[in-house]
């Protein structure tokens, strides 16, 4: 299979896993409120903390040494280094889960909501079960198995929409709303565990000792694992100081609560739809362009992040207008919330610096640059903490907005000038400046066409014109500029020796 039908493939199954945890994250709003939501996504926020310290820089990490082995030939070193990441998961995530227990009463009092701590000691049952499974998945990954990656991911998800809507919807017994929906993601995790581990040793996965492998692991891991956790911190930091800015502004609890549920349970799930084809973008180019890393490869390399960053320009591109124009009633009709819809409108332009920043960062991890993505990550994240410090009592839960803003762009522009210092060359600004040209006037022309349609139209009909007008616009720009080359696109699909068939008279 081609990379582009690979990449076809992994698209489908991410986008089916988001659009479904789309959908499950509006029964939760719906059915827990902005203020359950707040509860709840900060248990899960503090939860992501551990969970990245246990895991999360070993997967990619694992993928590019499983990738340097590959191009070397080198079978038994993929089995070591398998093996190694699993030791480093299990003696970190065991003892961190027995230590948060013994010490579960001091530690509830980190959570604003004593709501939330009940929450978080729910979803820690399954950190060292989700950690072993993270590094199962690594090992799918720098093998090329997207398939089964992309699968056991739907299949998770899928386990959690099932669990939580039996739970909250068709069987409630007597358990808070809350913690039905911890309770989903724990079943969840254990499933997605489970299938991953049979899997591992159906396909001839096997574990060697992991002598030679695991202090390089480790060293080259820390990097990713330091980012990741001090993102995962700043999250949970945020969570904490951003209600209590505003309450300091004379906000009540209950009420700062909601802002915060409203951008982080209503407004980011939406903002986010981009990640799950960026993702799939990163997923399968990460192994090639270790390879070609390794491989010296250098013409093949710049090629390969030229076209990762286009594409993720085009998604966040093209759905900048459809926000701008349409995000209020998003906000309306998914969360019956024209608040959450307003601010949706307001942070569309987000979207490109923070695609930018999804791709930049996956590829210089794959090109060995950790330690820098660490720093560009710290020098983001000051501008976060200093907008919602500032800004807070006087924007609100805009001031969220603001902070992400900043942290992206300045996150992106260190990430593309080492971009271009690694790869001799990078032309996607030009590029760039050509999508703009195919946004301005199509979001120009949509909120024109938006308003007179509400005039003559009910809500729904004039927004599925809308839709239909965003999206026909946007196709015929991107064409007339050559941005996209849907023929070409379409063509890449197609079984190689294979041909269409001519249409009869």
């Amino acid at each position: 299979m081609n990379l582009y039908r690979t990449a076809a493939v992994v698209t489908i199954f991410t986008a089916a896993e988001h659009f479904l945890g789309f959908l499950y994250r509006i029964i939760l709003s719906r059915t827990l409120g902005s203020e359950g939501m707040g509860v709840y996504q900060i248990a899960l926020t503090v939860f992501a903390v551990f969970l990245t310290i246990c895991s999360s820089g070993l997967p990619i990490t694992l993928s590019r040494v499983i990738s340097k082995h590959r191009a070397r030939g080198y079978k038994r070193g993929e089995h070591a280094a398998t093996s190694a990441a699993l030791l480093l998961a299990v003696l970190t995530s065991v003892p961190v889960t027995v230590l948060l227990f013994l010490l579960r009463t001091p530690f509830s009092e980190v959570f604003s909501d004593p709501r939330s701590a009940d929450l978080f000691y729910i979803l820690l049952v399954g950190l060292s079960f989700t950690s072993v499974y993270a590094i199962l998945r690594g090992s799918f990954w720098g093998n090329k198995r997207f398939f089964a990656y992309s699968f056991i991911e739907l299949v998770e998800e899928i386990v959690m929409i099932a669990v939580g809507i039996l739970l909250l919807v068709l069987l409630p017994f007597g358990v808070p709303n809350v913690n039905c929906a911890a309770i989903a993601v724990l079943v969840s995790y254990l499933c997605s565990f489970s299938i991953a581990a049979v899997y591992f040793f159906a396909k001839g996965g096997k574990l060697r000792s992991p002598r030679g492998e695991f202090l390089p692991l480790l060293r080259s891991s820390l990097p990713v694992t330091a980012m990741r956790s001090a993102s995962s911190l700043m999250s949970s930091f945020i969570s904490v100081l951003f209600p209590m800015r505003l309450m300091a502004a004379g906000y009540s609890s209950s009420r700062a609560m909601s802002e915060y549920g409203v951008v982080y349970g209503m407004v980011m799930p939406v903002l986010m739809i981009p990640s799950s084809l960026i993702g799939s973008i990163a997923l399968v180019l990460v192994p090639e362009l270790s390879e070609c890393f390794y491989k010296k490869e250098k013409e093949k390399l710049s090629a390969l992040v030229e076209k990762a960053l286009n594409a993720a320009l085009l998604i966040s591109g093209m759905l900048v207008p459809f926000f701008l124009v349409l995000g209020e009633d998003l906000g309306i009709v998914l969360f019956a919330s024209a608040e959450s819809g307003k601010m949706i409108a307001r942070a569309a332009a987000l979207l490109l610096p923070m695609s930018v920043t999804m791709i930049s960062t996956s590829i210089l991890n794959s090109l060995g640059c950790e330690r820098q993505t660490l720093l560009f990550f710290l020098i983001g994240s000051c501008g976060m903490l200093a907008c919602v410090w500032f800004f807070s009592g006087k924007l609100g839960s805009d001031a969220l907005i603001l902070g992400m803003a900043v942290d992206h762009l300045l996150t992106a522009g260190c990430s593309l000038v080492l971009l271009r210092k690694k790869t001799g060359s990078l032309r996607s600004m030009k590029y760039f400046g050509k999508l703009l040209l195919v946004c301005v006037p199509v979001t120009v022309i949509a909120v024109v066409s938006r308003k007179l349609l509400m005039r003559v139209l009910g809500f729904f009909p004039s927004l599925f014109l809308s839709v239909l007008l965003v999206f026909s616009l946007e196709g015929i720009l991107l064409a007339l500029f050559k941005l996209f080359d849907f023929p070409a696109f379409f063509r890449k699909f197609l079984p190689k020796g294979k041909k269409r068939n001519p249409v009869r008279a």
